[in-house]
């Protein structure tokens, strides 16, 4: 039976896995690709996306995978961003077949009939939702696979994984997941990270690594017309923690002196000491329009010379891209 003849009971979600690291404004792009399949498109920042195709299916007289193939012919041909496409009767088992699609980009369309058969064989820890700790500790109890997990007692997978938890897990290895795709935009915040490529307890390259996010928070930004009225530092640590704390500027911002001078307050606030570090992440939050944010007359030569500066490097970049300009303390440990 195909995806399109049991529509009409069950549900028919498409999971979207972008390529890692793409552009903020690509993603966006993507974003309205698929509003062009269907209205109802729920973002999953910063590169991923849910689609309802229940009513797209009959609009366009084509199966479900047919429509995944489309889309990859449009971002491909349109944005020359090739995506992985999941197929499903519901959120589990297309995200999961999402995950299976080999890189760069391709379909995988799983029938409601073939569910069990499909998700049975497979390794607990690619069942969407199931954690790298979740597999962990199923598989010391000897439940190595998808199929030998939808056997186990739902209370038994609650007292290994804890109520909530388990709970999901039951049900999900068993095809069952009514959760629906709810229709969301972007949602009003932009991130930048940073991986360190070995644990660091090196403060000036730690601090060289937060400048760098300054600026690239700023530039988007600024590219995208927006100011920001808070920040959040993350920090995560080579144990396997992490740390975090939010903090609001005092006016809406996307000026990299205002970022620089908020998000070097979170790092002191932080007090790391011999904490080795393996990332950090700066969010922009509770984002306005600039044009709303409020314009204030300064006495501060300095500063307008700064934020001058700061336009004419914007059109540099804009031009030659992001990475040709910036702080030396940024690019001094490349020379």
């Amino acid at each position: 039976m195909s995806t399109r003849a049991t529509a009409g009971r069950n549900g028919v979600v498409m999971h979207v896995r972008c390529p890692d690291q793409l552009p903020e404004e690509t993603y966006r792009q993507v974003l309205e690709e698929l509003a062009e399949l269907s209205p109802v498109v729920q973002a999953l920042p910063p590169t991923a996306a849910l689609v309802d195709l229940r009513g797209a299916l009959p609009y366009y007289g084509v199966d479900a995978r047919r429509l995944g193939e489309v889309l990859r012919v449009r971002t491909v041909s349109r944005l020359a961003v090739d995506v992985r496409v999941g197929i499903g009767p519901s959120i589990t088992i297309a995200a999961t077949a999402s995950e299976q699609v080999p890189r760069p980009g391709g379909v995988l369309a799983i029938a409601p009939e073939d569910v069990t058969g499909w998700l049975g064989p497979l390794p607990v820890e690619v069942l969407h939702g199931i954690g790298p700790r979740q597999a962990a500790a199923l598989r010391d109890y000897g439940i190595q696979c998808v199929g030998l997990l939808a056997t186990v007692p739902p209370a038994t997978v609650q007292r290994l994984l804890g109520g909530k938890a388990g709970r999901l897990a039951a049900d999900r290895a068993r095809g069952i997941d009514p959760r629906p795709v709810v229709p969301r935009a972007l949602p009003a915040t932009a991130s930048v990270r940073h991986r360190f490529d070995e644990h660091t307890l090196d403060g000036a390259a730690v601090r060289a690594a937060l400048l760098d996010l300054v600026v690239r928070l700023g530039t988007r930004l600024r590219g995208r017309s927006q100011a920001a009225r808070a920040l959040t530092l993350t920090l995560k640590f080579a144990s396997g923690s992490s740390w975090e704390k939010t903090r609001r500027l005092a006016a809406p911002s996307g000026h990299e002196d205002d970022l620089r001078q908020l998000a070097y307050q979170l790092m002191d606030a932080a007090g790391l000491q011999r904490g080795r570090l393996t990332g950090l992440a700066l969010k922009g939050e509770d984002l306005i329009d600039a044009d709303q944010a409020p314009r204030q007359l300064s006495l501060d030569d300095a500063r307008e010379a700064r934020l001058a500066a700061e336009t004419a490097i914007d059109r540099v970049r804009d031009k030659f891209g992001p990475r040709v300009i910036g702080p030396a303390a940024v690019f001094r440990r490349a020379s």
